[in-house]
């Protein structure tokens, strides 16, 4: 919190002076002049006596609060890896502090590794809480079940998570910006039935795979085609050689029309798309249809460009394709606080959205001002009717007590836009076809294709 930062193991900012220590004499009061004439000699006195200088004194200099914010992320795994999240929040941080702050209060980012497995994910929730954060900003952990309780005990808000389950869109204490899987897959739906005869769904056997069927299949009925055939995977796989002939029997069922395989499988897409390339040879053809976060342009480009496997692929996004120049401030960003940390991919749909989870924090410490700053009052906020820009890479962003999407389970959804790109000629652009829901300038809106999502 601020105003009152308590000592840890975390170094200070090296661009933040640090606070005055609890032996420091107190701020005067405006009644009491000749104190706070006093100590202001004082402490210049102090100053002028040292040579190294009064900004490295902690005991007689004030300075800036600071606002302390935690991003978590799996990093090192088996399965799915977002470590351009935590170092997007770290590069935001720097640019912010360089600048003099928010409103002159500097921002502190922790991270932490939630290693793809529910107990690691409280883990980092728990220290969290016990560190005093404002906010947990743009993350990534398939484990909401395991981390969203502890942030609600502490009063935390959960600002900009990657939506990769249904429980962001449940839980009070989140604020999401995007509409995560279920939006993604709902827009693939739309875009892959009015092209493909059989659809073959490729997912992860885990908890939060089991929520993406009946999302693709909502986007298909929309659109008047059948159910897609579930096809489960281990997540941890070294080789698809059975899952992706399994996919391609049922995909190339159909002598009249093209079937689509649909691989929903995080990073180990690219590890699934090599057994595909093996297999695909003794099946007649078939399209690929996929979500961003499990394809992207750097994936296309390592697999062969125009000649490789995702050529003619479908991908749903949430945002504009990376070479819009709406993200030209993320890019500034990247190349002054991060040049060169490999880490961090601008077209990464995990560093687009920590970048417009910490826009929202920005948003709210500016509408905060000279108020404390606290979880208590970043949440209050967000639920006061707080209306944030995006610079048009979402649509404007509040999030009222209940969103359209109640009905269906998903409350807290406030941004249902998807984005249609396809890959031509090796590169990832949009994609002249709509998607059949309404366009909001930033993309179509499935709202109404979720409402009729069987998820509950």
């Amino acid at each position: 919190m601020t105003g009152r930062p308590r000592t840890t193991s975390t170094p200070p900012l090296p661009s933040a002076s640090p606070r005055a220590s609890s032996t420091a004499p107190p701020t005067a009061s405006p009644g009491r002049p000749g104190r706070a004439t006093a100590l202001s000699l004082g402490a210049l006195a102090v100053c002028a006596a040292l040579t190294a200088g009064c900004g490295v004194l902690p005991s007689v200099t004030g300075s800036a609060d600071t606002v302390k914010v935690m991003t978590w992320a799996p990093q090192g795994t088996d399965a799915t890896n977002k470590p351009g999240m935590p170092a997007m929040a770290l590069a935001y941080a720097k640019w912010i502090n360089s600048q003099g702050g928010i409103g002159g209060r500097k921002l502190q980012v922790l991270t932490c590794n939630d290693h793809n497995n529910s107990v690691d994910a409280a883990k980092c929730a728990r220290r969290a809480a016990d560190e005093d954060v404002v906010a947990v900003v743009g993350s990534y952990s398939q484990f909401g079940d395991s981390f969203l309780a502890p942030l609600e005990s502490a009063g935390i808000p959960y600002i900009g998570g990657y939506g990769v389950t249904t429980d962001e869109f449940t839980g009070m204490m989140s604020y999401p910006v995007n509409g995560g899987q279920p939006a993604l897959l709902a827009g693939l739906g739309r875009a892959l039935s009015g092209s493909c005869g059989p659809v073959s769904l490729v997912r992860p056997d885990s908890i939060a795979g089991d929520e993406l069927p009946a999302l693709l299949d909502s986007g298909l009925k929309a659109g008047g085609h059948p159910e897609a055939r579930d096809q489960l995977a281990a997540e941890d796989l070294t080789e698809y050689g059975a899952p992706s002939g399994r996919a391609l029997r049922y995909a190339s069922g159909d002598a009249l029309k093209e079937g689509c395989v649909v691989p929903a499988l995080g990073d180990r897409t690219d590890t699934f798309m090599d057994s595909l390339r093996r297999e695909r040879a003794d099946y007649p053809a078939v399209r690929l249809g996929t979500v961003l976060g499990s394809v992207d342009q750097t994936m296309i480009n390592a697999t062969g460009g125009s000649s490789g496997p995702y050529e003619g692929a479908y991908v749903t996004g949430w945002y504009p394709p990376a070479s819009d120049a709406r993200w030209k401030p993320m890019r500034q960003v990247i190349d002054k606080e991060a040049f060169g940390d490999n880490r961090i991919d601008p077209a990464d749909a995990g560093v687009q959205t920590t970048w417009i989870a910490y826009t929202v924090l920005k948003a709210v410490l500016e509408k905060i001002g000279d108020g404390e700053v606290s979880a208590d009052s970043v949440r209050k906020t967000l639920d006061g009717g707080l209306a944030v820009s995006t610079g048009g890479l979402t649509p404007t962003l509040r999030w009222p007590y209940e969103g359209k999407l109640a009905s269906v389970g998903f409350p807290r959804m406030v941004n249902a836009d998807v984005t249609l790109q396809v890959v031509r000629d090796g590169e990832l652009v949009a994609a002249r076809e709509g998607l059949g829901g309404a366009g909001t300038g930033t993309g179509s809106d499935m709202t109404g294709t979720l409402e009729n999502a069987d998820v509950r």
